[in-house]
């Protein structure tokens, strides 16, 4: 028999998705699951989006631009422009989900061998995106004392060889909800220019910023404009994760003109999900209003609840919809495995993404968690019913 690439072997398996056949068999015993492995909110699609897909009356489903529709690019450069983001429709190359944006960035910016800081934990699927485009991961590490905020500028430094390329941040942030300050960024801004480097910015969850914070964008940042790299997807801002539409934006010419060649070679991304992602563009602000006042109820029932649990440690995040906590266990793996096959309370349990396969560090965040409070209030205050109960009689508990 043939053998599969080494590039096969080496992609790695999603830590989010591990569980799932120990999820599986707990449902067939009958067990309910809470799952906040997984960052699929309940949060309804808005209307417009939807009635666009209902209302969709042409004869073929055409192909689109490779860049995308040119309607669409525009209105987002419009909506980027609201935010403050000094972008135009040239700028932006649409993409099957921002998953494409960062592996077509990559592939457009960097050669094999090459080496990209991000500071962990991190979204795990950027270490496949990094090996699909024959890159290296290197490390800089947070922690969860700090509540995750940006590594020393020595560490990044540090870290920077021959080899190096660019420095890749998620703000706000996924796992950790995080959400990097102007000051932070312009630190980063200063290695940037310095070594002259790429900086990746997934920006995704910009809408979920609590308790009166304000992203601010690298888009803004003055003296890199051309070293910056914006990846964006409607999936999380309109709860349209499976429409798979996410966008490239850079001010660098060359940078799009090249990921455009890229594009050209899969040909467009989907036109059915950019006629809805296009129609998303008019959702009014009393949804976004609603759906951040939600996020917001629902961070504290589970933050609050779980450093309400002794043992437990778990920062307030200010963005996003995701926390990482730390629990008084042997390993988080062995803990999430055992509430899924040994484990019930009143009937159910929860399925929670162990933190180790969000560091790329081996040994880092063993007895860590990361949570996605996507669930509605109720789910949520039975979650964290169960994972103090569970903790109660877990044998792996170290204190």
């Amino acid at each position: 028999m043939p053998k599969i690439a080494q590039k096969a072997v080496n992609m790695p398996a999603s830590p989010i998705r591990k569980l799932v056949p120990f999820a599986d068999a707990a449902k067939k015993k009958g067990k309910v699951v809470y799952h906040l492995n997984i960052g699929q909110p309940d949060i309804e699609t808005p209307e417009v989006a939807l009635n666009a897909i209902k209302n969709f009356d042409q004869k073929v489903i055409e192909y689109s631009h490779s860049a995308g529709f040119e309607s669409y690019r525009n209105g987002l450069a419009a909506y980027y422009q609201k935010t403050g983001i000094p972008v135009n429709s040239e700028d932006i190359i649409i993409t099957t989900g921002g998953s494409e944006a960062l592996i077509f960035g990559f592939m457009t910016t960097c050669d094999p061998g090459d080496e990209v800081i991000i500071p962990e934990p991190f979204y795990a699927n950027y270490n496949g995106f990094a090996v699909t485009a024959g890159l290296n991961v290197i490390p800089v590490a947070s922690s969860i004392e700090s509540g995750f905020a940006l590594p020393p500028v020595e560490e990044f430094e540090k870290k920077i060889t021959p080899k190096t390329k660019a420095i890749l941040i998620c703000n706000p942030g996924n796992p950790t909800g995080y959400l990097y300050s102007k000051e932070e960024l312009e630190k980063l801004r200063d290695i940037v220019k310095k070594h002259d480097l790429f900086l990746f910015a997934d920006e995704v969850y910009r809408e979920f910023c609590y308790d009166g914070a304000v992203p601010f964008s690298t888009m803004n940042l003055e003296g890199i404009e051309n070293n910056v790299i914006m990846i964006d997807s409607v999936s999380k801002r309109y709860s349209m994760c499976g429409a798979r539409i996410g966008a490239l934006i850079s001010k660098n010419k060359e940078v799009i003109s090249s990921a455009l060649k890229f594009g050209q070679a899969r040909l467009s991304p989907p036109t059915i999900d950019q006629i809805a992602s296009e129609a998303a563009l008019n959702t009014p602000q009393s949804y976004f209003d609603n759906v951040v006042s939600e996020y917001v109820t629902r961070r504290n029932i589970m933050v609050d609840g779980l450093n309400s649990i002794p043992g437990v440690f778990c920062p307030k995040p200010s963005g996003a919809f995701y926390c990482v906590a730390k629990f008084p266990v042997d390993s988080a793996e062995k803990f999430c495995q055992w509430l899924l096959e040994e484990f019930e309370y009143e009937g159910a349990t929860v399925m929670m993404a162990p933190a180790s396969g969000f560091y790329s560090t081996p040994g880092s965040g063993v007895n860590e968690a990361r949570i996605a409070y996507v669930l509605n209030q109720d789910a949520l205050k039975k979650s964290v019913r169960i994972l103090e109960e569970a903790l109660k009689v877990y044998p792996g508990k170290t204190n």
